[in-house]
């Protein structure tokens, strides 16, 4: 069983060889003493620290963990390194997106396991690793041989506040009902005929039901955005990743014979046609989550080689709108867009990639002008937010009710604002403009990586440039960031070489918007790693935006036809601030970091 942690090379032992992970310490150094030691030779501890922490350990019985985190503050991956090369064997973090195998724990009790200091994280073939708060008590070794007989042990070291959580985590994932236990039943079940042909499971055996429900409930519990389920066809077991804060990571492997069912059981929840395996499918789940609680599911499927299909499953969990003021953006952007939306007439772009929150700007808009003196109707798909007051049509392109023909629709139901999920093709953009043009705001998102190449995208799907110049408002476009971990970044003094590339970046003549010059005290900050990010030094994400208003300037520009970098030049004089520049500025105000702005943001 693979869980996502990474693997661990530590001290093995096995068989009459005991558990012992390193040396006793030499007589008159005691183990506290060491690892403070240890630490101020790392320079996370002063002398005068060590001195004090030292005293406090040997005269006041203060346990050394609890000192050296909830006095000293520090990092738990210091300690850790400390750890492992006092007891001379790798170190384990708690990491809650580990899945640990329940047959480990089968004749073991969790109060035994919390009062001897050990924990069975994971078995790999005939090695199975042990984390142990202490490697030097011989006590436990004989208890750990009787319950892993003839099995090499891997031991690692762990923090004892981590003991209690990887306990829990063993309850929680054994109460949902394992993967591992899952997998075991189907392995049972596949069975031999006489002339040796192999019994397939098929989509609705119960092991497979499960085993597609504990994913969704796993996902969610993650807070991941996507689950990917992808099979190979060349014996590989089939892989499934989960997308959190914008970073695929391995959940798990399911063997090769079963990614058929699997795969099957899936669309049969979205209710698409399992024969038909030569043409991606769409189409969205319902899943009850507990007793109070729904969770929606975006499902699309695209085949791949060896007749194989790749899913993937989007979760969408917001179910109502978020209010703009909370999107982040800057003060004057914020200002700027809230009066476009207050147009009578006119259109207004949302761009960006997939799963850069372009909807839920949308509906923070419709939000903004939702009253009940304006009439709003709404083509999506999938509906993702609801709203009252709002008139939302759930498209089927299958039937022929496509984009075009519910603004056709529209059209004749007079309304006030009109929102479409997509101007995905020439038809919908020229309807749309034509009823921005006739007393209609329409908002509207689009897939392109800047607000000025929307304008060269419309203009190369053959909209007439000088209809789409009359009737744009803005374009915004808008992508998602990580965010620094606010509970472990730390500070740092940037040199001048730094500051110099970040002023570049920005762009020399427009760097006294950001009224920032260097000094040898600048702060930044950057990711260090704990527990509440997993180690990764990042939670969660912000929103950067780039706003492109429909100035005369700009509008002379589009009929023109001229050239992308003229239009952002422009548009640059009148005060537009780029994805990248906004980026920077959140660089400056210690909520992210530059790595991770230019891996989003375009120049």
């Amino acid at each position: 069983m693979e869980g996502s942690s990474e693997k661990l090379s530590g001290a093995i032992s096995s068989g009459n060889s005991g558990l012992r992970a390193g040396k006793r310490p030499s007589a008159g150094m005691d183990r506290a003493h060491r690892l403070l030691t240890l630490l101020a030779t790392r320079g996370v501890l002063s002398q005068d620290e060590m001195e004090a922490a030292h005293e406090a350990v040997q005269t006041q019985g203060v346990e050394l963990e609890s000192l050296l985190f909830d006095t000293y503050h520090i990092a738990k991956s210091d300690f850790g390194a400390a750890l492992s090369e006092y007891f001379n064997c790798p170190f384990l973090a708690y990491n809650d997106r580990v899945v640990l195998e329940p047959a480990l724990f089968k004749n073991l009790r969790v109060e035994y396991l919390k009062k001897s200091g050990w924990v069975p994280i994971k078995r790999q073939g005939t090695t199975v690793e042990i984390l142990r708060t202490d490697p030097q008590d011989l006590d436990k070794d004989p208890d750990i041989r009787r319950a892993f007989p003839r099995l090499t042990i891997r031991v690692v070291v762990g923090l004892k506040r981590d003991l209690e959580k990887w306990l829990l985590l063993a309850t929680e994932q054994s109460a949902r009902g394992a993967i591992a236990d899952i997998l075991g039943e189907l392995v049972h079940e596949v069975w031999n005929d006489a002339d040796g042909s192999v019994q397939q499971i098929t989509e609705h055996d119960s092991a497979i039901v499960r085993l597609a429900n504990h994913l969704i409930a796993e996902a969610d519990r993650l807070g991941a955005s996507d689950i990917h389920i992808e099979p190979y066809s060349t014996g590989r077991d089939m892989a499934v990743r989960f997308r959190v804060d914008g970073t695929c990571f391995p959940y798990m492997k399911i063997p090769s014979s079963y990614r058929r069912a699997v795969v099957s059981r899936i669309k049969i929840m979205a209710n698409l046609d399992i024969a038909e395996r030569r043409k991606p499918q769409d189409g969205k789940i319902r899943y009850r989550l507990g007793k109070d609680r729904d969770l929606e599911l975006r499902v699309a499927t695209l085949p791949t080689a060896g007749e194989n299909e790749d899913v993937t499953l989007r979760l969408l969990t917001a179910k109502t709108p978020m209010l703009l003021e909370a999107m982040e953006f800057m003060p004057g952007v914020l200002q700027a867009v809230k009066e476009l939306a207050e147009r009578p007439q006119g259109i207004l772009l949302c761009v960006g990639p997939t799963g850069s929150g372009k909807t839920t700007t949308l509906h923070g808009l419709l939000k903004q002008v939702n009253t009940d003196a304006r009439k709003i109707v709404t083509a999506e798909d999938p509906i993702e937010l609801t709203q009252e007051g709002l008139r939302q049509v759930q498209v089927h392109p299958k039937i022929g009710f496509t984009f075009a023909a519910a603004m056709r629709a529209f059209l004749r139901a007079d309304p006030d604002v009109i929102m479409i999920g997509e101007m995905r093709d020439k038809e919908t953009a020229d309807i749309a403009i034509e009823a921005s043009l006739t007393g209609h705001l329409v908002m509207s998102t689009l897939h392109t990586n800047s607000a000025v190449e929307t304008v060269t995208r419309l203009l190369d799907m053959g909209c007439d440039a000088f209809n789409f110049s009359d009737a744009m408002l803005g374009v915004l476009a808008q992508r998602l960031c990580k965010r620094l971990c606010v509970h472990c970044k730390e500070t740092y003094r940037p040199d001048r070489q730094e500051f110099d590339d970040l002023v570049q970046a920005y762009g020399v003549g427009d760097w006294d918007r950001v009224g920032v010059t260097y000094s040898p005290e600048l702060s930044l900050y950057r990711a260090q790693g704990c527990e509440r990010c997993n180690q990764s030094g990042f939670k969660g994400r912000m929103a950067l935006h780039e706003l492109l208003v429909g100035s005369d300037e700009v509008k002379r520009c589009i009929q023109s036809r001229a050239r992308t970098a003229e239009i952002a030049e422009v548009a640059k004089r009148e005060g537009m601030t780029t994805l990248l520049q906004h980026g920077i500025q959140k660089v400056f105000e210690g909520a992210t970091t530059y790595r991770q702005v230019r891996a989003v943001a375009v120049k």
